[in-house]
């Protein structure tokens, strides 16, 4: 890569993004796995355009302007690695992109505000629950709101569950077998906190005593997706400190939240955090990884055969690496049929806060993905990351009649739920 800017004004990162530029060698098996790509049918819209763009943009010869709306558009769902030959690490170099170039230009208002909102609202479960509560207050005049503000009450459900707080420790049940401890999430607290007493109720019946920091906070997933280093770092810097580190794993739940912990290397690279963050990330693992290596209780029969269909949240396949464990944990209750999703790989528009930034997108992609749901004739829904859940829900909710056989309003549960109501059988 050939720089006409000193690479080392590019800070720690630099030599990772240029790595990456110059793996990239055109070939275009990115575009049909690229979201926006299958959406918008334009180059600058797929993975190899947007290299050239940041390319461009790094060695001056295109000003950053030019650029933004491309990388914008990106939901970082890195379903192009997958896709790649090649091997180039998009999601890196996009994310060190954002770093440096994000305090580089001033948005229009109505981004800053909607971000600020995001920013100051989604990372902290108390605050968040507040904001449902005006959101849901505010829902009969959305219609005169900027799209993004639109889009954020549109995902707001009619019920918000009641707050149910964690203990700081869940035993095990019988011989302890190991310990972990969990990290919670901030918006799946206050929509979907069955989530993690599902995952504390599987982990404790299979001998393994759950440790929950009092100080954990958000993860940084979304400060990382709108290149906020700063917030990120100062996020991810207190759950280094927060989590014991006599445990035997990090468990998440949440795809875009373990992604983003093992990103935590590349948030401190160049600094005296990096070797204890590679330390840190290294032992980050989704529940459906450590249970499917686990030797778990057999789980009882389901009393009537329940076709699933399962969707890969990009995270956890894209970004971890994560497809088979989570059906072979469905694989192991009895009676219960995988169905295949058609475009399955292909984002649901979800990626973090992109569905509040980029509503009009991310609506093409909720919709597409909840008639190829509909088309498998499924009973229900399962994925592994509460932001797909969110807007699978959202979007499945809006079909009138039925698509394919399925009927609307389908359930979409996580993973770790349809484990425990397995187990408690209450399917």
């Amino acid at each position: 890569m050939k720089h006409t800017i000193p690479i080392e004004d590019l800070g720690p990162l630099a030599s990772e993004m240029a790595d990456a530029v110059s793996k990239c060698v055109h070939c275009g098996f990115c575009l049909p796995a690229c979201p926006t790509y299958n959406v918008l049918h334009q180059e600058m819209d797929s993975p190899r355009g947007r290299i050239i763009l940041m390319k461009s943009v790094l060695e001056g010869e295109i000003e950053l302007e030019e650029a933004v709306p491309y990388i914008d558009h990106c939901l970082g769902c890195l379903g192009c690695e997958t896709a790649c030959p090649s091997g180039v690490p998009y999601g890196s170099l996009l994310s060190s992109f954002r770093f440096n170039t994000d305090t580089k230009r001033k948005r229009p208002a109505d981004e800053r505000l909607s971000r600020w909102i995001t920013k100051e609202t989604l990372p902290f479960p108390d605050r968040f629950r507040f904001a449902t509560q005006v959101g849901k207050l505010t829902k009969p005049v959305s219609g005169v709101l900027p799209s993004q503000f639109q889009a954020m009450l549109s995902l707001i459900p009619e019920s918000i569950p009641q707050r149910q707080t964690l203990p700081s420790v869940y035993p095990a049940e019988g011989v302890r077998r190991a310990r972990v401890a969990l990290q919670t999430g901030c918006v799946q607290q206050v929509l979907a906190q069955e989530i993690n007493w599902a995952t504390l109720r599987v982990l404790a019946r299979n001998g393994v005593e759950v440790v929950i920091p009092l100080t954990q906070g958000c993860c940084g997933a979304l400060a990382l997706h709108t290149g906020d280093k700063e917030t990120a770092k100062s996020l991810a810097e207190n759950n280094l400190k927060a989590f014991p580190e006599d445990v035997d794993a990090i468990i998440t739940n949440a795809a875009g939240c373990g992604s983003s912990m093992q990103e935590y290397p590349l948030i401190f690279k160049g600094s005296e955090l990096e070797e204890f963050a590679n330390s840190f990330s290294a032992r980050v693992i989704d529940i459906s990884v450590f249970l499917s290596e686990f030797d778990i209780e057999p789980i009882p029969p389901l009393k009537n055969p329940l076709k699933i269909a399962y969707h890969d949240a990009c995270h956890l396949a894209h970004a971890q690496g994560v497809t088979q464990e989570p059906r072979n944990l469905l694989d192991q209750i009895p009676n219960l049929i995988l169905e295949p999703i058609n475009e399955g790989d292909l984002c649901c528009g979800s990626a973090g806060s992109y569905n509040l930034e980029q509503p009009e997108i991310a609506e093409q992609l909720g919709q597409r993905k909840a008639v190829n749901i509909l088309n498998t004739g499924a009973d229900a829904v399962v994925t592994g990351n509460i932001g797909c859940l969110i807007q699978l829900q959202t979007h499945l909710s809006q079909f009138n009649g039925d698509v394919g056989g399925a009927q609307k309003g389908i359930p979409v549960w996580h993973t770790i739920e349809i484990i425990d109501r397995a187990y408690r059988e209450v399917l």
